[in-house]
């Protein structure tokens, strides 16, 4: 393979793994306006949460938001971790929260949940397939 094609097929699976995160995060912001909105738990407010959960979430959201960019300037080894270890975490985050309230999860929540957990296991999947194979096109 010459090496101007290998860079654009590296530049190509940047592209995609940033605009999978897109994806992922407008997803996650939808599910919490919806929840906001339609969930009856917000409604009722009795859905109260410490200082530390608040901060707890909102540095998990800047993960996927921070994935946006970092799929696009990190090298490919640093890159190919990094969506791992964040498709991990975020697929996990989601599948807890399924689990985490009282009872069962509203439908629109389980709707979301499932393409949050898709992307981000596809996102894992993509990055782990990911190789460099001729190892001189790192710095890309």
């Amino acid at each position: 393979m010459n090496t101007s094609k290998q860079t654009i097929e590296m530049k190509d699976k940047k592209v995609i793994l940033s605009t999978l995160w897109i994806f992922a995060t407008l997803n996650y912001l939808y599910a919490d306006v919806f929840t906001l909105f339609f969930s009856r738990e917000a409604r009722d407010a009795s859905m109260a949460f410490t200082p530390g959960a608040v901060l707890g979430f909102a540095g998990l959201m800047e993960t996927a938001i921070a994935m946006v960019l970092l799929s696009r300037i990190l090298k490919v080894r640093a890159n190919r971790w990094a969506n791992i270890l964040a498709g991990v975490l975020h697929t996990a985050a989601v599948a807890g929260s399924l689990f985490a309230g009282a009872g069962m999860p509203e439908p629109f929540y389980i709707f979301f949940a499932a393409i949050e957990i898709a992307c981000t296991l596809f996102i894992v999947w993509y990055a782990w397939k990911w190789r460099n194979p001729e190892g001189n096109l790192a710095n890309i």
